[in-house]
This record gives structure tokens, sequence and C-alpha cells, in this order.
């Protein structure tokens, strides 16, 4: 078996080195090993240098401080963690340096000793603030917020979560791409952090800030299923602090200065061999880390200050006023206003406890309403829906009735106060598999009452870019054929769609100038470069959104090939209004997941340059799927109403039309609109 000790040298030594081991508890004394002082090795004592593989080496020691430190053995955990630090500090690798430093702090965090854990929290935001490192500063915040939220400070937890949110945004537009490495010395994902943010803006009652964060988790998400998402000019704005926020943070900010600019010149000296040191830079050395130690005694004592204090009351007032002004919500507010009719956007966040909904309309402050059922209770409601909705023999009236008290009867009176004719929809984790259209309030469904249009995030969305005035499509269709394949550990089986040929044959005989693609034609080769010669594209064929990875979802093409979700982000569509696929299912396979593959659907769609898109959530008779479409672009190529409400017509004339068969949501409820309803 081989061993698991570091590969060193020892050597005899008489030098004075400074090294980047951090403040240490050995009972109630404390031991200084950290860059902020030095330690005196007198004759004869050993000095261990790693000779090779340092770097892997270092990692290994963290992934076993880490497993230590999940077993309670905590002294173990540390001396691996100080065993690395010897490493990085010896090959000068300040990146690990701060990472080994974060999980000292998680290690201490673990054992309650809350101000020794911040301690080397501070250190690691210092050095990687030094580096310029703004995925490391995002994350060594979380940990710091973490460890306020701990200690009952949720003024200064939003302030931390901020910067790690805002930090995490920025770096996301140049380096999406986070390795293994990276990510160790951290406890929490960005998805996690983002949630933590939102539910204690929600509890501190600030629900302006908490709706900006809620539109930002989709962006995590995204990264989660897709491995690495690129954000925008929007989205690496973060979210902004409050004035009160901006002064605490101000005085921070020079602390850190001052910390950075002595940690740069100690690590110059630091690359200077001891034996080379002239007795001023040893003396200045030592002066150095004495200023360093200064430092953080000084951020403690600013965190615990009477002007701190002051600023987290304040806040603590302007949580009950309620009069924030935030850029991000007056942008969101401006575009609700330029709406053709009037609109709200309706943000839900599910909480292990809680359903909190908010609700934003152009005029008022930004609404919320906390809904007490646990999560397991609504997604278990949600997968019971969705089982009644695909049975057009069984009544899906309570169980919508059901979930309409959830989403929509908390917040009624506003919705109606607001005169909204269309709802903007930002569905989240479990709630992206029904179709919000089919809730039910007793009388009517919610389809009958408003337009619904689906958005991934409003952030990544251009809600006011209005459609070509000449609309042309193309219209493809698999009507004949039976392909087999397998994809993962999941069998498919699908048969041409003979409905789809009349689908496709319609739009040539409604729409003049439709182009239409048939089977074996219908081929990626020959239809994918020349979908942005047209406004509208229109697939009539088999697509599955399946819960796992990008690549298992996929569209099917007439001659049999698939194109997968990490495929579609190579078209370019910027001159296509809408994408349809008029044939989805949502491979679920009895279980939910957190829907990442459909809101990852309407992502690559938006990032084709593509303005919106048409699916559905589960596949629907073939006959009621050709009813729905006639519908539909009955009223669209008129551009007498908008892409939201012409589904809505569509839907509504199924609902209430001769053929009661169709009056089902089965057959209209699961198409959804998603991105720009214009």
């Amino acid at each position: 078996m081989p061993s698991h000790r570091p590969n060193f040298s020892v050597i005899a030594a008489t030098v004075v080195i400074s090294v980047a081991i951090p403040l240490q508890l050995h009972g109630n004394k404390l031991v200084i090993l950290n860059a902020f002082a030095q330690t005196n090795l007198s004759e004869n004592q050993w000095v261990v240098i790693p000779t090779k593989n340092n770097k892997n080496e270092a990692f290994r020691l963290n992934e076993a401080a880490i497993k230590l430190s999940e077993q309670k053995r905590f002294q173990e955990a540390l001396d691996n963690l100080d065993r690395a630090l010897e490493i990085y500090v010896t090959i000068n690798d300040q990146s690990g340096e701060a990472a080994t430093l974060n999980n000292k702090g998680r290690v201490y965090e673990s054992q309650g000793q809350y101000s020794q854990a911040l301690r080397y929290y501070q250190q690691a935001l210092f050095i990687n603030r030094q580096i310029k490192n703004q995925f490391a500063i995002s994350r060594t915040w979380s940990n710091i917020g973490n460890l306020w939220l701990k200690q009952n400070k949720p003024e200064l937890a939003i302030l931390a979560f901020k910067q790690c949110v805002s930090n995490r945004e920025k770096v996301r537009i140049t380096n999406p791409q986070i390795s293994k490495a990276e990510e160790q010395p951290y406890s929490h994902t960005d998805l996690e952090n983002y949630q933590t943010l939102a539910a204690i803006l929600l509890k501190e009652n600030r629900v302006a800030e908490a709706g900006r964060i809620i539109d930002l988790i989709k962006i995590p998400e995204l990264h989660e299923f897709f491995d690495g998402v690129r954000g925008n000019q929007n989205t690496a704005k973060g979210v902004e602090l409050l004035p009160e926020e901006q002064q605490i943070f101000q005085t921070m900010s020079k602390i850190f200065d001052r910390a950075i600019a002595l940690g740069q010149e100690l690590t110059t000296l630091r690359k200077i061999s001891p034996e080379k040191r002239t007795p001023q830079q040893q003396q200045r050395l030592q002066e150095l880390v004495k200023l360093q130690e200064q430092q953080l005694e000084q951020f403690n004592n600013f965190i615990n200050s009477p002007e701190v204090a002051t600023q987290v009351e304040q806040l603590t007032r302007q949580e009950k006023r309620q009069n924030i002004n935030l850029d991000s919500l007056n942008s969101i507010r401006d575009n609700l206003s330029r709406m053709p009719q009037k609109s709200v956007l309706l943000y839900p966040l599910i909480l292990p406890n809680s359903l909190e909904l908010i609700l934003v309309t152009p005029e008022s402050p930004p609404i919320h309403r906390s809904v007490p059922v646990k999560r397991e209770e609504l997604n278990q409601a949600i997968l019971a829906f969705r089982e009644v909705l695909q049975d057009p023999t069984l009544n899906p009236k309570p169980a919508g009735s059901k979930l309409y008290d959830w989403l929509i009867k908390p917040i009624e009176n506003e919705l109606n106060n607001a005169n909204a004719k269309t709802i903007i929809y930002a569905p989240d984790s479990q709630l992206r598999y029904i179709p919000l259209a089919a809730l039910y309030d007793g009388n009517q469904w919610l389809v009958q009452r408003f337009n619904i249009n689906y958005i991934t995030a409003a952030s990544l969305t251009d809600f006011n870019n209005k459609p070509q005035q000449q609309v042309r499509i193309l219209a493809a269709a698999f009507t004949r054929g039976r392909y087999q394949f397998n994809v993962g550990t999941r069998q498919f089986v699908f048969s041409g769609l003979p409905f789809a040929g009349k689908e496709v044959a319609n739009l040539v005989a409604t729409v003049p100038g439709t182009k239409q693609l048939l089977n074996d034609e219908f081929s990626p080769n020959s239809t994918v470069p020349q979908l942005d010669d047209y406004t509208i594209v229109h697939f009539a064929t088999h697509a599955a959104f399946v819960v796992g990875k990008p690549e298992d979802s996929f569209i099917l093409f007439g001659n049999g090939d698939r194109v997968t979700l990490e495929d579609i982000s190579s078209w370019s569509l910027p001159r296509v209004d809408l994408v349809v696929l008029s044939a989805c299912e949502t491979g679920l396979g009895g279980q939910l997941g957190n829907g990442e593959e459909i809101l990852g659907f309407g992502f690559q769609i938006q990032k084709t340059g593509a303005k919106s898109a048409i699916a559905s959530l589960w596949v629907v008779d073939d006959g009621g799927t050709q009813e729905l479409m006639n519908a539909f672009y009955a009223t669209l190529p008129l551009n007498k109403f908008t892409k939201a409400e012409s589904l809505r017509q569509a839907q509504t004339a199924l609902i209430s039309g001769k053929n009661q068969r169709l009056n089902h949501p089965y057959y209209w409820a699961p198409f959804i609109l998603i991105g720009n309803g214009l």
C-alpha cells in the first residue's frame, strides 16, 4: 500500500524564515505560525522542504483534511493543513496558500471557534485580493457570510453574500469554467450561496433586493447544468450595495488595501532566500508581519465598532421603510411599463419550509408573500398534478386548485389591483415541470384570465424587442419511419407523426412563403444552415428534455439524427423571433429533477440570438397538437396579437371548442412560451 506521507527532504539549518502557516491554538495558548508573524528556528532544528509533486501533495493534504474534519478529527485535519501550507509557501503558490487558509477557517468553524475561523478567512481574503482571484474572493466572502449568519449578524451576512455574488458574476463573463481544485476549499456551492442570500433578504423583509438575487439564481443553476455559463453585462453588475452597506464596505476596503500593500512587499522579501537577505531586509520582514497582524486586529475591531453598529441599525430601519431604490429593479419596472399590455413579473422561490413569492409590478414596490408549505409536500403536489394532467381520463381540477392556492391566491388582490393581463413567470426548480396555465381557481383555468410568458431570468431576457413585421416560416416535420436508440441508460423509440405532415401543410397553406422540409430532407446538415433566413422555425418532431446532462436532452430530426442541448449553443439565429417544438416530452421517469433541462433549453435558444421558444412539457396526442398549432398560427402572422396572446387564444379555443375531447388540459396546457412574449 503506498505511503500517504509527503515526499520531503530534511536538512539541518540555522535560519529565520517566514512561513504562511496561520495562527493555531494549542489548548488556550496562541502559537504564531503564520505569514503575519515569523518562526525562529534555532541551530540544529529541522526545516522541512518538499522535493517533488509539491502541488499535488498539498492538494491531497487539503482533501484529507476536509474528510478528517467531517469525521470530527479536527487536530489531524489542522496538522494536514499546516503541512500543506508549508508546501505552498515553499513553492510560492499564493492561490494554494489562500485556499488552505480557507480550509483552516472551515475546520475552526466546524468546532464552533468562530473568531479563529474569521481570522483565517480574513487572511485568505487579503491574499486573494492581492492576487486578484475574483472567484476565490467570491467564495471566501461566502465563508465569511455563513460565519456571520451563525453569529446572528444578518446585516453583515447580507453584505458578505452580496460581495460573494457580485465577484462571482464579474468573473463569469471571462472565466465560466471552474476547476475542482478551485472549488475544493469552500463548503457551499454558488447556487447554495445565492439561495442563502435570497432567504436572508426575505427574512429581513428586503424584498426588492431578494428579487434581484432570485433572478440571478438561474445563472448558477445553468452553470451547474452546462458546466460553465457566461454571464452578460446585466448579470455582471451583481447586486447593489445600499448606502449603509457601501459605507461599511469602503472602510473594509481601506483595511484590505493596506494589508494587500504590506502583503505585496512581504511576498517580494520572501522570494529572497533567508541566507541572502540583508539585516535591513530581515528587519523589514519582521515589521511587515507585525503590521499585517495589526490589520487583522483592525478589521475585527471595525466589525465590532459603534460605527458598524450604527450602520446596521440604519439598515434595520431601512428594511421597515422599504424605500430601496435599486437600478436593477427600476430596469425591470421600466421594461414592464413599456409592455403593450399590463404585465407583472412573478418569482417563486422554493425553500425547505416555505414557498416564497415575489411579485414585481410597474407601479408599486415588490410584493412578498410567504406560503408555509414544506418542499417535500410541494414537490408531491407538483408530481401529482403533472400525473393527472397527462391522463385525459382524470380530473385535474382538485390538484390544480391546490397549487393555485399556493402560487396565485396569495397575490390575487395585487394582480387585480395591477390590472394585470400578462404574468411573466420565472419558475423555480420543480415548478418548471408543470404549466402555470393549468392552475384552477375554482371557476376557470388561469390561462383564461392571463397571458403567461415564461422566462429563464429577467437579467437574460429582453422583454421589449418587438418581432419583425414580415413573417417567414421554416416548417419541418418527421412524419414517417421509426428510430430506436439509447441515451445513457434510457431507450427511446420514436415513430413518425402523421398529423405533423398536416400541421406543416396547414402552415404552407396559411402563411405565404412558408418553406417545408419533411423526413430525410429534414436533417441537421441541410436544415440548420438556413434557420436564420426565417423569422419562425417550426419543428413538428420529437424532442426530449431529460434529467441529467445537457447531452441527454435532444431534438430528433426527420432523418434520425439528433441535436443535443449542448449542440444548440453553436447555432446562430439572431433574426429568428420564435422557435417552436411541437412534440416535446420531459423524461422524468417518475422522479422530479430541478427542471434544469427545461431552463437550459430556454437559455440555449436565447443564447443563439432567437427571441423566444415554444415547447411542450409532455407529448400530446398528435391530432390535438395539430388543432392547437392551427389555432396559434391563425392569429400570429396577422401581427394583431403578441406571441403570448396568440398562444393563449389557441389554448382557450381548445378549452371552449366544440370538440370536448380537447377541453382537457392534457391537450392544451403543456405548451409554454419561453423568452420574449411580444
